[in-house]
């Protein structure tokens, strides 16, 4: 399949820099160093894509022209940024699932073509799946599909399908596989059915979307859906959304509730610091305090928003931020890879000389 790029594969250099004991984390052989001359490390698990099938069918049912996307854009803002991998996920997932055939279509069509390009540049691109979710049997199918035969790691799922949040027990069905599974879960937010366009002049996405992030997060936390299926390790866009900053009424709602012992047995701070966050414009002082004050440094995982966002500003937000040497290798490549343990078996295993 054409990915679209001519840009030539090149060769791993180096070694990662020992975290500590016992955390030396093999994967892309690289050094802890990247963009500016140095060989790219970063592990990037929010960098979208867009196939041609997917593009034209989003302009059929009605919506604008799409984002421009080809894997040589991808390539040239990892090398630049010092990213060696990125874990793809498809660009405005929502238009899939208008009908149960064109959801189950689209989706295979998205994984087989995620999946395509990482084997065309291997070491270089991995894959979060796109499922059906709304179609119960569609995406147990696709999930299965997409973990046996494509090897996928992850799944990619929105905040809400036509006003149903993640916690929605008719949901529940799918989400027992991916606990089955362990699976890595990343989601990433839509402009809510209640919202769109709330405030003329400003784009949902300033406001609406990490208020659906945080809305979803509340939805899995109260429904019991976090502690029902302990084994699916959640990745929340965006630091989390405005979760970090609600943190006081989550805890006061968790209180209110006459089933909280049921649904949270283990509580809401026990969970929200199991979660992981990417820190995809969420990666400024503000944003990253109001994180540690729900999670610790192991749980944020390198994302970009990749093409509407570059590595180069996260970069920046993680450098201008007080971390460690070791916190900042943990969090732009190490958390990735302690969650994703086949994708790092891929990445050791890649020839040198591949690219």
């Amino acid at each position: 399949m054409d990915t679209g790029s001519t840009i030539n594969r090149r060769k791993f250099l180096g070694g990662v820099a020992a975290l500590g004991a016992g955390s030396l984390l093999t994967g892309c052989e690289t050094t802890a160093g990247g963009g500016a001359g140095g060989a790219p490390y970063r592990i990037d698990v929010h960098h979208h894509f867009l196939q041609p099938s997917y593009a034209a069918e989003f302009v059929k049912r009605g919506g604008p022209p799409p984002m421009k996307w080809s894997a040589a854009a991808s390539l040239e803002d990892m090398d630049r940024s010092g990213i060696a991998c990125s874990i793809t996920s498809i660009w405005q997932v929502g238009a899939l699932f208008r009908d149960v055939d064109s959801g189950r279509r689209l989706s295979r069509e998205s994984n087989e073509f995620a999946t395509t390009l990482a084997r065309d540049y291997p070491g270089r691109f991995g894959t979060f799946a796109t499922i059906p979710l709304t179609d119960t049997d569609g995406a147990l199918k696709e999930i299965a599909y997409a973990y046996d035969v494509l090897k996928v790691e992850g799944v990619h799922l929105l905040t809400s399908y036509n006003g149903r949040y993640l916690g929605d027990k008719g949901f529940w069905p799918v989400m027992e596989e991916l606990d089955r599974r362990r699976a890595v879960v990343y989601t990433h937010p839509l402009s809510a059915q209640c919202c769109a366009n709330v405030l003329p002049g400003i784009p949902d996405a300033t406001l609406e979307l990490p208020a659906d992030t945080t809305r979803t997060i509340a939805s899995v936390l109260f429904s019991g859906t976090a502690s029902r299926f302990p084994n699916i390790r959640w990745i929340w866009s965006h630091s989390g959304g405005t979760t970090p900053f609600m943190l006081s009424r989550f805890i006061y709602e968790e209180k209110r509730r006459k089933d909280s012992k049921t649904v949270l047995p283990n509580g809401v701070a026990f969970e929200l610091a199991k979660f992981n966050y990417d820190m995809a414009q969420g990666n400024h002082n503000g944003a990253l305090y109001a994180l540690g004050r729900i999670a610790p440094v192991s749980q944020y995982v390198y994302g970009t928003d990749f093409p509407y966002r570059s590595g180069d500003e996260v970069n920046k937000g993680i450098a201008d931020y007080p971390f460690t040497a070791a916190e900042r290798i943990a969090i732009e490549r190490g958390n990735a890879l302690k969650l994703m343990p086949s994708l790092a078996a891929t990445l050791a295993a890649t020839p040198e000389g591949k690219r």
